[in-house]
């Protein structure tokens, strides 16, 4: 195993990007210091070089040269294994693993604020931000240094303030609605680069020789004006920049306020690769990835038998609990098949993708329940998978409803784009559509008799609608009011539908994104059911047909 991972590790070095090197800088390392890092993992504990890999890499690395692990934030959502244990099970791979420092990422707050500070009680290491504050005072602390060789290495730590938009906004704010919690956001960046600069500096006074940022901040134009390169642009003293957020693997030089470079490396997401910057006993620098290019499991490939392999198995054990811990309970059979009408031979026949149920109400409610905002909420049939029986609910129940890992997003479009949704959401009825929408918030009347006005492109997605003929849907009434085409309304669903086109609904491309990617559909079920029904689903949803919301003209 030791000799086929030295391997492996000389291949990735090949085939990743040495970014840089610096001029020789005094005191001297007597041996390269190594940071490996990882950013963006979502609970991907057993893929890419899974955890267990990760550990193996550390050790091996760790014979010729001085080794940090530190992480860049997302690292406890985007699977069961987070979601089922609120991240604990994540964290307690970490801590197994020997991670040094970490920063929480935009997704480390998905489970609530008080859930994510008690998890960095439990950390074995810090976590850094040097703009996550409680009004006004910092949350952790702002860097760190580590010494080999009597040379300080500097750490410092921020987090993109797009979190509270990517997050839960209620988590952030008090009983009141008022925000205490915040990343220092304005509408030029400039507290964030102020803040950077105070800590790079304090750091340096300290007598840092390296200054290492470690960010989730990101390269994507929606995130200006905190993108990694505007704030290096508007800083001095940083020498390295690990990034995260954008899950990309950029290795680039750019320039800082004085025109002097730093190193810039992004390294992906769910471990298929493995940051590292170096920093040599010539005082060199460079920053590159580990690739895991391999389709064979690290785990078989390297024959993996280490306390990171032993903490992913534990965590494995934790989510087989938890899927069946009982958590709510429903007093009554919550359907996506028609409980009356069978097939000739007695099979269920499935309505959720082309009628209103009362499972696709509930779960269009903890929708617009959880996003905190929204007036409308839609969900589409086809990612409601199977129906609960009345009695008790585990993890697992509400797992198998919503299994895709979609996740909550808050939209603003006008209410013709309401309408045009509409339209597409009914224009198979009476047959089956996947993007047929359980909805929240809003009311109608469809009548399938009437041809679909809906005009599809090639590739069967929404091109807009003929306004020749006659629409299908009438009668649309958003909080008891009819829906006005020209007010701008706040949608929640999830990405799949209003940030990636799924199932079709291109008309809303380029809407303003209020939230985005909040937290897991199950997730959002969980809660509502459990925080806001009291852990009964009952008075409501007792009529399988649903609260009528949509109504079907003739029926």
């Amino acid at each position: 195993m030791k000799k086929l991972l030295g391997i492996l590790l000389a291949l990735a070095l090949l085939l990743s990007c040495a970014a840089f090197a610096e001029e020789p800088a005094a005191p001297a390392l007597q041996k390269n210091l190594v940071i490996l890092f990882t950013s963006d993992v979502h609970c991907g504990i057993d893929q890419g070089w899974t955890y267990a890999g990760l550990y193996a890499m550390k050790e091996s690395l760790a014979k010729d040269n001085y080794v940090l692990l530190v992480d860049d934030g997302d690292a406890i959502q985007g699977e069961p294994v987070g979601t089922m244990t609120k991240g604990e099970a994540i964290v307690d791979i970490m801590n197994a693993v020997g991670y040094d420092i970490a920063i929480p990422g935009n997704h480390e707050f998905d489970y609530g604020m008080d859930n994510f500070l008690e998890l960095t009680k439990k950390a074995s290491f810090p976590y850094l931000s040097c703009n996550f504050n409680k009004n006004g005072e910092l949350i952790f602390q702002p860097w760190i240094i580590k010494e080999f060789d009597g040379v300080k290495i500097g750490f410092v730590g921020v987090t993109t303030p797009m979190t509270l938009r990517s997050s839960t906004p209620r988590y952030f704010q008090d009983e009141e609605g008022n925000f205490i919690y915040n990343f220092m956001q304005d509408e030029n960046g400039e507290a964030v680069y102020a803040a950077v600069q105070k800590a790079v500096d304090e750091v340096r006074a300290e007598g840092a020789v390296y200054v290492v940022v470690m960010a989730h901040m990101g390269n994507e134009a929606e995130c200006s004006p905190w993108r990694y390169d505007e704030v290096i642009a508007n800083t001095t003293g940083i020498d390295l920049w690990l990034d995260g957020h954008s899950h990309d693997t950029e290795q680039v030089v750019t320039q800082n306020k004085d025109g002097n470079p730093v190193l810039r490396s992004g390294c992906g997401t769910k471990l298929a690769n493995v940051g590292y910057a170096t920093i040599g006993t010539d005082g060199s620098m460079a920053t590159g990835l580990y690739t895991w290019a391999q389709d064979v499991s690290a785990v078989n490939l390297l024959g993996l038998e280490n306390a990171g392999l032993e903490a992913i198995k534990a965590a494995k054990g934790a989510l087989d609990e938890k899927l069946n811990q009982v958590v709510a309970s429903t007093a009554v059979d919550l359907y996506i098949n028609d409980p009356v009408a069978k097939t000739e031979d007695g099979k269920s026949i499935r309505i959720i993708r082309r009628a209103e149920t009362n499972l696709g109400d509930l779960c269009a409610d903890a929708y617009l329940n959880q996003s905190g905002e929204a007036d409308i909420a839609f969900v589409n049939g086809g990612g409601i998978r199977v129906q609960l029986n009345a009695g008790d609910l585990t993890l697992n129940d509400i797992l198998r409803v919503h299994p895709f890992g979609n996740s909550l997003t808050v939209i603003e479009i006008t209410g013709q784009q309401v309408l045009d949704a509409l339209e597409w959401s009914v224009h198979s009825l009476p047959g089956e559509f996947g993007g047929f929408d359980q909805v929240a918030g809003i009311t109608f009347t469809v009548d399938p008799t009437i041809p679909t006005p809906v005009v599809e492109t090639a590739d069967k997605m929404f091109d807009h609608v003929d306004e020749t003929m006659a629409r299908r849907v009438s009668n649309v009434m958003v909080g008891g009011e009819p829906i006005d085409p020209e007010r701008i309304y706040k949608v929640a669903s999830h990405d799949y539908q209003l940030l990636n086109q799924g199932d079709g609904y291109t008309m809303f491309e380029g809407a303003n994104v209020l939230q985005e990617s909040v937290k897991l559909d199950n997730q959002v079920l969980i809660d509502y059911i459990t925080e806001t029904l009291g852990g009964v689903v009952s008075d409501g949803y007792d009529q399988p047909y649903g609260q009528g919301r949509i109504t079907v003209a003739g029926e």
